[in-house]
């Protein structure tokens, strides 16, 4: 099987297994036996040897979470055992943080939510768009200027090397368009050249010379959006754009183990990711030799390794409609403008959000979700298998964690979330 990256988060389907413990571990804990569901499916991916470990975080409105998780963080004997704090490569649960960073922008003045983003980046003054992606590179002019709402939105015509195909994807590979990292050595069904751009600058100057799959507005395509916006919030904030996440995301919230390189003196907490094959999980980017130990841009759709615990304190930022506690990083309108569905009406849905909305960096839930999720529902997986989601009409917040890439079949995310709904 390839182990090519998908975004299929939200796609198939997992039976909830049982396999309570005799003495259940959110017991043992002091938990409420409310998440006992949840915990049951977690124990059961680990005892089945999907994954060495998993976990977590749910909790009713901004209280504070319980923390479920099982097993340990590589399959290594001497592995620790995961905890609350263990590191886990977000992957594209990057994409909301970057997405909540340009409202904050756009609260600030600094962007319009309908900005033309050559304002910001000139090379971007006149996008053209294929006539026919199956076929060639050739173009035409674009019938609309890129914007913050479409490239936040996926609606901008932007490729995606784990999605696009044809010419665009070659011309994406020949210039390094990853926007992400999977491991240090060369893995089936990716290219051995896959090497990123050193700064999102030199990112962004590159993708401009390529052009678009579809006019600005026209269709949801899943993008490098969230990556190019985070060249967009270096240009108007006028710092690195982790600089500015860390000051006005981060740092307010007490995120203090939200990485986009992990430090040499973390690597004990940070997991092993895997890929699925026939013959089980097979790890692909080894914690000890781990790509994140290395210093990359920092992409804003995927670069991101958190924790269980810091990666909540976001949700429940979220869930405070931009507060939490005390502490308020944007105002609560501007938090329930980037949870709404900031796509156009005619703008056609497809793929695997077909019927639903997007809101800054996450999905949005116009209609009730298969699971029982409220209307409103905001948020997204990553690669490796990991959800995370606010539904504020049913007061929930939760996350969800493992680390295997599954080419599409990401088993472990929907069933989460079928635990979480079925604990209710």
């Amino acid at each position: 099987m390839s182990l090519e990256l998908t975004r299929r988060h939200f796609l198939g389907a997992s039976a909830l297994a049982g396999g309570i413990l005799a003495t259940p571990a959110w017991a043992k804990r002091g938990l409420t036996s409310l998440w006992s569901p949840v915990q049951a499916y977690l124990d059961q991916k680990v005892a089945s040897k999907y994954v060495p470990g998993d976990g977590g975080a749910i909790a009713r409105g901004t209280d504070q979470a319980d923390f479920l998780y099982a097993g340990r963080v590589s399959q290594d004997p001497d592995a620790a055992p995961v905890t609350p704090d263990s590191l886990w490569r977000c992957y594209s649960m990057t994409k909301p943080i970057t997405g909540m960073a340009a409202m904050i922008l756009i609260e600030d003045g600094k962007l319009g939510l309908d900005q033309n983003i050559a304002d910001f980046l000139p090379t971007f003054a006149n996008p053209r768009v294929m006539i026919d992606p199956a076929k060639s590179l050739a173009s035409r002019p674009s019938q609309a200027p890129i914007t913050v709402r479409t490239l936040i939105t996926h609606t901008a015509g932007l490729g995606y090397a784990i999605v696009t195909k044809g010419p665009l994807l070659e011309a994406y590979v020949k210039n390094g368009l990853f926007a992400g990292q999977i491991s240090r050595k060369p893995l089936p069904g990716l290219p051995a050249n896959a090497r990123n751009p050193a700064t999102l600058a030199e990112f962004a100057d590159r993708l401009a010379t390529l052009p678009l799959i579809a006019d600005p507005g026209v269709k949801w395509s899943y993008s490098v959006g969230l990556d190019l916006m985070g060249r967009v919030i270096e240009v108007a904030s006028g710092m690195a754009f982790d600089t500015f996440v860390e000051q006005r995301i981060f740092g307010p919230l007490g995120m203090t183990s939200s990485f986009w390189q992990v430090p040499a003196s973390e690597i004990h907490r940070l997991t092993t990711n895997y890929g699925a094959t026939p013959i089980g999980a097979v790890p692909i980017d080894p914690a000890k030799d781990s790509v994140y130990l290395d210093r990359s841009a920092p992409f804003g759709g995927s670069g991101l390794v958190s924790s269980m615990r810091d990666y909540d304190r976001f949700l429940a930022m979220l869930m405070g409609e931009g507060a939490l506690g005390r502490t308020r990083i944007m105002k609560r309108e501007t938090a329930q403008l980037a949870m709404s569905n900031l796509v156009h009406p005619k703008t056609e849905m497809q793929s695997f959000v077909k019927g639903q909305g997007f809101g800054a960096g996450g999905r949005v839930r116009i209609a009730p979700g298969p699971n029982g999720e409220g209307v409103g529902t905001f948020g997204w997986g990553g690669a490796a298998s990991t959800i995370a989601w606010v539904d504020r009409t049913r007061g929930i917040r939760a996350s969800g964690w493992s680390q295997i890439m599954t080419g599409g079949d990401d088993v472990f995310s929907s069933g989460f979330g079928k635990a979480v709904y079925a604990s209710l």
